[in-house]
Parts: C-alpha cells; structure tokens; sequence
C-alpha cells in the first residue's frame, strides 16, 4: 500500500451512473462501494448476514447493476463482502472483516474524520514500535527493515508502484517485528489493512509528490533504529505519518470538493 498518495487530474463530471462526484470525477464504482459500505454499517449488517440482491442494490443506490458489480468487485477483493454462487451476496466473515468489528464499527475509507482517526492510531502505535525497534532489534531485524529500506527506494527510481508497496508494507511491519512486542505488530498490521482500503476504492495506487520523500524518511527511522535512538526514531516516525496524513489529507479534500 502506498503510503503517498497522488493526485488523480480532474475530468469535471458531475454525476457518474447516479453518483455524485461533487464536482470532481470519481469512477462511479468507487462511490458505490462506500455507499454499500454505508448501508451495512447503517443497517447493522453483521459478518454472515445476506445483502440484497445486485438489482436490489442498484435500484435503492440509483445506479446501475453493472457499477454495483464493479464495486462488488472491489469489496469483494478488500474482504469487506462474499458473493457465493448461487446463494447470494453476503457480509464477509473472513479477517478483512473482523479486522474492521475489531475496531468498533466499518471503515470508511475516503471518510476524511475517518482517515485522521485511523492515522492518529497508527502516529501512536508506530512511534512506539520503532523506539522499542532501537532498543530490541536483532542484527537479522536491523538487516530485514534495511531490506525493505532498500526495495523501497528501488521501487521508486525504477518506477515500480508494486515493489515499492509491497517494500512499504515490509517496512513498517519489519519495524514492528524488531520492537518484539506481539500487540504492536498486530495493531499495525491491521491499521495499515484498514489504510489500504483506502487505496484500492477512493485514492489510487499511484507515485505522488510524496513518494520521494517516503523513501528518505524511511532511512531516516532506519538509521535511528540501527544506531539505537529510541526518540530519534519515534521522532522521524511521526514526521513521516503526519505527512503521509497531509498526502491523504489533501488528495480526499481534492477528489470530494474539487
């Protein structure tokens, strides 16, 4: 997942197959999906509970049953539902789900309140995992997030979106692993799963204007951990989540009010 998000350019529609973009172009099947999304949370659909049918769904979100298919889809791929052949489509029950009922309600993923919230859990959970990462680390923990470090910048210089995602990924949960604390690196793993979502429906997978700087600030925290500086690398673990913040921040308020 991209923690550097990049501005889409703008097409100027208005509406797309009855969803509003408020003024800047949104796939229709992006805004469909978090509206599904809203009418599970609003109806207190829980894991295992049948949704209404594709036509169902695209007359009470006034669309069309091809987009609600595309935002299934998507979904589908998030762990947010199940569509079982022949039986239906259902709230998913896997860990996609339990992950978002672990944290009290569904995610919103191009929710602005949501996304500052989930970004404050991560500011605190992850400045506490890299400054115990300086004190704990093991030459073989140091050598993984130096690792990932390393792919991370490749991934960026080549111009390779997918191999500087998953490096991002290896990054923060090498980091994670190295503070050997189990609650931390389950706490973020899942707040960067939650995050993702908010990749896959409302901000794409994409270099940004920040990628450049992800990739120093990622040294930064590793050189931190390796010469043992538990508040330097709490320090530069915080400057680097209040900017991705600020990325996320700016491309929402970009893509809903144009």
């Amino acid at each position: 997942m991209n923690d550097t998000p990049a501005a889409q350019p703008a097409q100027g529609a208005a509406r797309v197959n009855g969803a509003d973009t408020r003024g800047d172009y949104r796939p229709g099947y992006e805004v469909v999906a978090e509206r599904i999304l809203e009418f599970i949370a609003e109806s207190r659909l829980v894991a295992g509970d049948r949704l209404p049918t594709e036509n169902d769904l695209a007359q009470r979100l006034d669309t069309s049953r091809a987009v609600v298919r595309e935002a299934v889809k998507i979904l589908s791929a998030l762990g947010r539902v199940r569509a079982h052949k022949g039986r239906g489509l259902f709230v998913a029950d896997d860990e996609g789900m339990l992950v978002t009922s672990r944290w009290g309600g569904f995610f919103r993923p191009v929710d602005l309140d949501h996304v500052l919230m989930l970004f404050e859990f991560r500011r605190v959970q992850e400045m506490a995992a890299s400054s115990l990462a300086a004190t704990r680390a093991t030459p073989a923990e140091l050598r993984t997030i130096e690792v990932a470090m390393q792919q991370c910048r490749h991934g960026f210089v080549h111009g390779q979106v997918d191999v500087f995602n998953q490096a991002d990924d290896d990054f923060h949960a090498a980091v994670a692993t190295a503070s050997h604390n189990t609650f931390l690196v389950s706490a973020v793993r899942d707040a960067r799963r939650l995050q993702r979502q908010s990749s896959a429906i409302g901000i794409h997978d994409t270099f940004g204007e920040g990628t450049e700087s992800a990739v120093a600030e990622h040294e930064v925290i590793y050189r931190a951990i390796r010469d043992g500086r538990p508040e330097a690398a709490a320090e530069a673990t915080a400057t680097h989540l209040d900017r991705t913040l600020e990325d996320y921040r700016r491309e929402i308020q970009r893509r809903l009010f144009g």
